[in-house]
């Protein structure tokens, strides 16, 4: 019997989907049946169905509240009609409604891509881990992409022993390769200046104030420098304002060519969970500067580029004007980074781990405990 595999994932566009896109090809290609249910608007949707899979539409906005009991009935309703043998949820909103809708009554990853607890503080902090503390019951396995994203958990309460699986991301090493620098350039309308490039949702996650606070002195370093922020996200009027010259904000766009254009490459989060943004440069060939969070040192090892502390502008500065400055030596980092990245993180490497965890799922999930209103109609029940 084909297994059918049911991701679910709000997000779509940036990294969540990104990941979703790569499961999906790599699943079909191994001869499983996929579904992708996703909100209709950004591309996930078009890509899910190139990579073979189905898409159903799935209502749902970013942020709990309100609505998500609705959203919740509308995921409950789309799983009991697609009979999926795996329901893997990928982020905070799918795993909030996913969890309350399955409550563990069809084998269920989640998959949390960096806690939704590290993403808001005080009372909404506390809600946030009461409720993961409380709703890891409802997941057979909960797949972290980095050692640290697992003890980040544990060490605030969430019971995961036994449960928790580490799967690194992964990243397609023939999709995300070293192209021609200069022939990016003329098809993005750019010149020959040194180029910083940082791609990523604008958020405060993700840390783009602090390298435009690190820009000023980048520029007086390098005169004529660039940076292009590639995304969109909720902080971008509030970066527009700060941005200095020779600030780009290029909207939603395939970081292919952007990776390619690039001298140096710039992941400056404040937390994650293994970013893939630095994965995607790395395979691309491009030196990384890469702030120390969870799954840094992993991804970029000193023969690759750079890790600097979370939120220290002068460090950021530093490492990204030297890399701005010596081309050669940048090119150096970013081919270390192209053999490290295809050793240990190429998508095949990922996906196996993956479909390891849904075959020890299938072999040993036992309905957990599920309370009134579960989706309990899963192949094989009555």
């Amino acid at each position: 019997m084909t297994v059918h595999v049911v991701h679910v994932a709000q997000p779509t566009t940036e990294g969540v989907a990104r990941c979703v896109v790569q499961l999906a090809r790599h699943q079909v290609s191994c001869g499983l049946r996929v579904t992708v249910v996703c909100p209709d608007e950004g591309w996930l949707p078009a890509e899910a169905v190139a990579a073979g899979a189905a898409h159903v539409s799935w209502a749902a906005g970013r942020s709990p509240g309100l609505a998500t009991a609705v959203e919740t009935a509308r995921l409950r309703r789309a799983l009991r009609g697609l009979r999926p043998d795996v329901v893997h949820l990928h982020s905070a909103k799918a795993g909030l409604a996913g969890r309350l809708a399955i409550r563990s009554s069809i084998p269920t990853v989640y998959q949390p891509h960096a806690w939704s607890f590290l993403a808001v503080e005080g009372l909404m902090r506390r809600l946030t881990l009461a409720y993961e503390r409380w709703a890891v019951r409802w997941a057979h396995r909960v797949v972290c992409v980095s050692e640290a994203e697992c003890r980040d958990a544990v060490e605030l309460g969430v019971r995961l022993e036994g449960k928790s699986r580490v799967v690194p991301n992964g990243v397609d090493t023939e999709r995300f390769s070293p192209r021609d620098r200069r022939a990016a350039r003329e098809r993005l309308g750019l010149g020959d200046a040194p180029l910083a490039v940082c791609v990523g949702r604008l958020s405060r996650q993700k840390g783009q104030d602090v390298l435009l606070d690190a820009w000023p002195a980048i520029r007086d370093v390098a005169p004529g420098a660039r940076l292009a922020l590639v995304g969109e996200g909720p902080e971008r009027q509030r970066l527009e304002k700060a941005a200095g010259e020779g600030v780009l904000f290029v909207g939603s766009s395939d970081p292919r060519d952007w990776y390619a254009a690039a001298t140096v490459v710039v992941a400056p989060s404040r937390w994650e969970g293994m970013a893939l943004v630095s994965l995607e440069a790395a395979a691309s060939g491009r030196s990384v500067v890469m702030s120390d969070v969870a799954g840094a040192r992993e991804v970029i090892p000193p023969s690759a580029g750079a890790v600097v502390p979370v939120e220290d502008v002068d460090a950021l500065a530093a490492a990204v004007s030297e890399r701005l400055l010596d081309l050669e030596g940048a090119d150096r980092e970013g081919a270390h980074g192209r053999r490290h990245v295809g050793s240990r993180y190429g998508l095949t490497i990922s996906g196996k781990r993956v479909l390891a965890v849904y075959d020890e799922v299938l072999r040993t999930a036992e309905p957990l405990a599920q309370g009134p209103g579960a989706v309990t109609d899963r192949p094989g029940t009555s």
